[in-house]
């Protein structure tokens, strides 16, 4: 696991390894939500004898909980580590602009950006930044850094 130590005088990832690392999160958290969703719906249709129809309120609740499970994602693994499963295969992670650990407010703030700034858009505007951040990045006060290569 990293530290604040080995991530903080990196430079930050590349476009191409925050998308790969994207696509990998994708997929894993696609796979937590036909989870989630399974397990709303299987005993939801147990219940009833009929097709189950979510309009209205039910479908309102039900998209909250799944986007709900999606934060959780990003925010339990960038709150334990700095690291989602796909920025760890990537080798990079999350510190604070000042170099330090995420707080849960970081990680908030972080949530927030991505989602007024969709991420997968935001990301494309690296190349472009002289720092190579994304606007989610800078206005989060967050800083995506490499990590050195394992040694063998």
């Amino acid at each position: 696991m990293a530290t604040a130590a080995d991530l903080s005088p990196t430079r930050p990832p590349g476009l191409l390894r925050r998308l790969a690392a994207l696509l990998y999160d994708l997929i894993l958290l696609f796979g937590m939500l036909l989870l989630a969703a399974t397990l709303v719906i299987i005993p939801a249709s147990a219940l009833t004898s009929s097709e189950i129809r979510l309009e209205g309120w039910p479908r309102l609740l039900f998209q909250l909980y799944l986007l709900l499970v999606g934060y959780g994602f990003f925010a339990y693994f960038w709150r334990h580590g700095g690291q989602t499963l796909g920025m760890r295969a990537w080798r990079f992670g999350l510190v604070r602009a000042d170099g330090q650990p995420l707080t849960g407010s970081d990680v908030r703030r972080r949530l927030l950006w991505s989602t007024l700034i969709p991420a997968p858009l935001g990301i494309f505007w690296v190349p472009f930044d002289r720092e190579g951040l994304a606007p989610h990045d800078r206005l989060s006060a967050t800083r995506p850094r490499l990590l050195p290569p394992k040694a063998r």
